[in-house]
């Protein structure tokens, strides 16, 4: 195993390289990451206006299942889908497991729910703000959902960066239904536990460096983002 001072090195010299496998593995990460969160903010952002604006039965029942659902364990989820996946399961006809399609389901499950309950959060706010003049103007319940979700587009952009701070640090469900293939399906995160473990500091080192920057600029952006909505807000 490398000291610790010469696997710091040794990973900086990774970084500064372009090493071509801390590349693929980097690009696949953000290819399944962003994938994965742009199709749960295409689910979760009209769900938790639904279930700020509708009334109907189980309305409540839903909004405290998502709400549960934002604490999945990661393996629970790697597993059923695992099990939708393989070959025995209903659609193991499309060969899909140990793909990034595979991970990109995995992470959508896990994302969509908090992304609709940040959501819901928001619209509901905004709707007991604006109902009435929303109403006044006989505005129906699409159309007042549709109205909402644009007006808080800035703090949605915050819930999408909340979800794609959680998928980046996934390792559970995309270990378990991608395999963590190298070349195929290997992430940062899953490659950062296997070199660990193998004691091949200088890879994992480079892999979290990169991720904990990712975290940084994340953070970062979601704070603008959140005084950008604040000042549109009072505006």
């Amino acid at each position: 195993m490398l000291e610790i001072g010469t696997a710091f090195s040794a990973a900086f010299g990774l970084i500064i390289g372009l090493d071509a496998d801390l590349i693929e593995i980097i690009a696949l990460s953000l290819q399944v990451t962003l994938t994965a969160v742009l199709v749960a903010c295409l689910i979760g952002f009209p769900l938790g206006a639904l279930l700020a604006v509708g009334r109907f039965p189980m309305r409540n029942a839903l909004v405290v299942l998502v709400n549960a659902l934002m604490g999945l364990p990661p393996v629970v989820v790697g597993l059923g889908v695992y099990l939708m996946l393989s070959r025995a399961g209903p659609l193991g006809v499309l060969n899909l497991l140990y793909t990034p399609t595979a991970m990109v389901i995995a992470q959508t499950i896990l994302v969509t729910p908090i992304i609709a309950a940040l959501t819901r959060q928001v619209i509901e706010d905004m709707n007991i703000e604006y109902d009435e003049l929303l109403r006044s103007m006989g505005t129906g319940r699409l159309s007042q959902m549709q109205t909402l979700l644009w007006d808080a587009r800035y703090a949605l952009v915050t819930a999408a960066l909340a979800g794609l701070g959680r998928a980046l640090a996934e390792v559970g469900a995309v270990m378990i239904v991608g395999g963590n293939i190298n070349h195929v399906t290997r992430v940062m995160t899953t490659a950062i536990a296997l070199e660990t473990s193998k004691g091949e500091l200088a890879l994992a080192l480079g892999l979290g460096i990169i991720l904990m920057t990712l975290s940084i600029v994340l953070n970062a952006t979601l704070m603008g983002f959140r005084r950008t909505a604040e000042r549109m807000a009072y505006a």
